[in-house]
């Protein structure tokens, strides 16, 4: 076991003097390591970090353990002959609808609605073009994890009495109170003055479309206001255990209510934030099997880069293998030495190329608010793969020296 350490030591060793006497040769062989390790880095940081602000926004805009019901609500992807099929099959929802699955969803620990209608909002001869209107109850605070930043949210006997009242969006406050105070201040919505009496924390956007260019009214005014086209039906589970019950339950209180037989297909769509954020995952992970093993190819270049100077290096130390190989140096040792210095030079390859993907992430993440997400995975992928090409490229120049004839050798001195 001691001889073993010995001759692993004594090979790194000399592998490692080899690579400091030749300290620029060293660093410009790396450069193609070096950026292969930083690109599939930099790379699998940027799916990571994609990943997690999408899946970020979604619990913000949906909030946890959420399921939705709607007419043409639909998850994955559809043919254009699918997507006719159910708007020919599936009814449109009403209030009737709403009340059902609430009074019938055990299991469901809030059932709400929420209608959006998009409309230009003008008062005082300032326009708002392309703001959404939302008919709500009162519990879709609760269900979509809302955050009120002054006054409060509509109440439910607003939602019963059909109350001309409204929660803005931080945009739209900021457009039609700018530095003042908006709560009981009154905003027209289609020429019906609307007393505000919220204003709702802003969300930032989603892929370029702002949060915050939303108004909240009570359910019962958007119908009166806008009519029942695109209402939804939205649950809530009290926990994760209980998520999927509820939405097989709601499921089942809407096909009874439609009277749908065991066999007959759903007349309504179904969504809900645990099936998105999985397809959220599968969507990333299939542009990480496309993308990583493209900058993969930056690594196999550096390898040839590296096996070049390898063979360059055998050229210059022949003198010294055949004195090796004069002593007792036996075939396997020169082999070893040969391919500990290939695999240690990609080795310091990829420690570098780690430090400037960091050095990438972390100006990037500061400069464009993008958060990059750097993983252990990506991390373990870079470096394995470095010291692997790294191996495989110097076998060749070690076999090559390991096979050298030491009186052959002896005669070089350059």
């Amino acid at each position: 076991m001691f001889y073993l350490y010995s001759v692993y030591t004594d090979a790194a060793r000399i592998a490692l003097q080899s690579i400091l006497a030749h300290k620029l040769r060293a660093f410009l062989t790396l450069i193609g390591i070096i950026i292969g390790v930083a690109a599939v880095v930099v790379v699998g940081a940027s799916v990571s970090g994609l990943n997690s602000y999408v899946t970020t926004k979604v619990s913000q805009i949906l909030g946890a353990n959420h399921f939705m019901i709607a007419r043409m609500a639909h998850q994955g992807q559809s043919t254009d002959e699918e997507f006719e099929r159910r708007n020919r099959r599936n009814k449109q929802l009403n209030w009737d609808d709403y009340e059902w699955v609430r009074n019938h969803c055990q299991s469901c620990a809030e059932v709400g609605i929420e209608i959006g209608t998009g409309t230009d909002l003008k008062q005082d001869g300032i326009e708002f073009p392309g703001a959404i209107v939302f008919g709500v109850t009162s519990n879709m605070l609760e269900i979509e994890n809302k955050t009120i930043a002054d006054g409060r949210f509509i109440s439910p006997d607003e939602v019963d009495r059909s109350a001309l009242v409204c929660v803005l969006g931080s945009e739209i406050k900021d457009k039609f109170f700018p530095n003042t105070e908006a709560i009981g201040r009154t905003l027209k919505v289609r020429g019906l003055p609307m007393r505000v009496v919220g204003v709702e924390q802003g969300r930032g956007s989603f892929f370029g479309d702002s949060l915050d260019r939303h108004i909240y009214i009570p359910a019962t005014t958007h119908l009166q206001i806008f009519g029942r086209s695109g209402l939804q039906i939205h649950g809530l589970a009290a926990n994760q255990e209980t998520f999927q019950p509820a939405i097989e339950d709601a499921r089942v209180s809407m096909r009874n209510k439609h009277r749908l037989k065991g066999s007959e297909e759903d007349d309504f769509g179904l969504v809900d934030t645990a099936t998105l954020t999985e397809q959220i995952n599968q969507f990333t992970a299939s542009i990480a099997t496309v993308v990583v093993p493209i900058t993969l190819i930056t690594l196999v270049v550096g390898g040839i880069v590296v096996m070049n100077i390898m063979l360059v290096s055998v050229t210059e130390r022949t003198f010294e293998i055949g004195l090796r190989k004069a002593v007792g140096a036996t075939k396997r040792q020169i082999l070893t030495q040969f391919l500990i210095e290939s695999g240690m030079l990609c080795a310091f390859g990829g420690v570098l190329g780690l430090l400037a993907a960091w050095g990438v992430t972390t100006l990037i993440t500061s400069l464009a608010g993008i958060t990059m997400t750097i993983t252990i995975t990506y991390i373990l992928l870079a470096l394995i793969v470095s010291s692997v090409i790294g191996m495989i490229a110097g076998a060749y120049p070690a076999f090559k020296a390991a096979r050298l004839d030491p009186i052959i050798a002896l005669t070089k001195t350059t």
